[in-house]
């Protein structure tokens, strides 16, 4: 992101909240004529998924895809800029007491990638200490305010991806809830293919496995963008009967639940993702070249 953009950033989070909300749903509809490559990926993604829903149905999907995308980015400048005050307001938090009750316990945060997570994970470090991984940007300026943004209350300890998990464990074992966005293709390494759609996805089972390495509960932790402006944080109570002895089936549980949220607000999940970039052995890709 160049330095004009973050700029623009920083200039509209003194806007009215449904302004910056006006601004970035038509951010987001100009972003889907000028990225083809995006678009792309997002039609193929819904095709795949949604393959009974009428095409035009699916257009008008993947349009409203790129709209609440444009918006959760402009209001990210909420986030990194505007006093904690107004972040809360932004933000409202509900299950919080979920994790409370679990005390010292070690516990996961399962955040899938819906447009907001960023957004609800930066103001849940308001409330409670935490730790989370990232992955450097290509653009520095970018990358830098994504993490300062992160770590702008509280105690938000972030691990990058090239530290490696046992940074995570480690801060997990002092207490330290893990807000994890587990639900991306990192490739064939470590993954198993289990359904999501019904499509075999590459699924790394890290939910399942950190939860046993550390006695972890996980609690289903999601961000949803409402209609009229802001955003709400649920977290739901701990998963019973998690882990199991099979990280398969605990993963295809984590996918199924996922479908479940993705179907409650299609529009917010992030579907300009190569989720199925990684196919089994044998089969056709599902994306043209690089």
């Amino acid at each position: 992101m160049s330095r004009i953009a973050l700029a623009l950033l920083w200039l509209a989070h003194f806007l009215p909240l449904r302004a910056i909300a006006a601004i970035g749903r038509a951010v987001g509809g100009l972003a889907f004529w000028l990225i083809p490559e995006r678009r792309r990926v997002t039609r193929i993604n819904l095709a795949k998924c949604f393959p009974q829903m009428e095409p035009g149905a699916r257009e008008r999907l993947a349009r409203d895809h790129f709209r609440a995308a444009g918006r959760s980015i402009c209001d990210l400048g909420i986030v990194w800029w505007a006093p904690r005050e107004r972040v809360e307001r932004l933000v409202r938090i509900e299950g919080l007491e979920h994790l409370r009750a679990l005390g010292a316990t070690p516990s996961i945060l399962l955040a899938p990638h819906f447009v907001g997570a960023d957004i609800g994970g930066s103001r849940l470090g308001a409330e409670v200490d935490m730790v989370s991984m990232y992955s450097t940007q290509k653009d520095r300026g970018l990358s830098e305010r994504l993490t300062q943004g992160r770590s702008r209350f509280g105690t938000h300890t972030l691990v990058s991806r090239q530290q490696g998990i046992r940074a995570v464990l480690a801060a997990m074992r002092k207490g330290l809830p893990f807000y994890y966005l587990p639900d991306q293709d990192y490739g064939p390494r470590d993954a198993v293919f289990v359904p999501f759609f019904g499509i075999a996805t590459a699924t790394v089972p890290g939910v399942s496995r950190i939860a046993r390495l550390v006695g972890a509960k996980v609690l289903p932790c999601v961000t949803s963008m409402r209609p009229r402006g802001g955003y709400v944080l649920t977290i739901e109570p701990p998963w019973e009967n998690f882990p199991t002895a099979d990280p398969a089936a605990d993963t295809r549980r984590m996918n199924e639940y996922i479908e479940r949220k993705v179907l409650e607000m299609p529009e917010q999940y992030l579907w300009m993702h190569k989720r199925f970039k990684t196919r089994p052995p044998g089969e056709a890709r599902f994306y043209p070249p690089d």
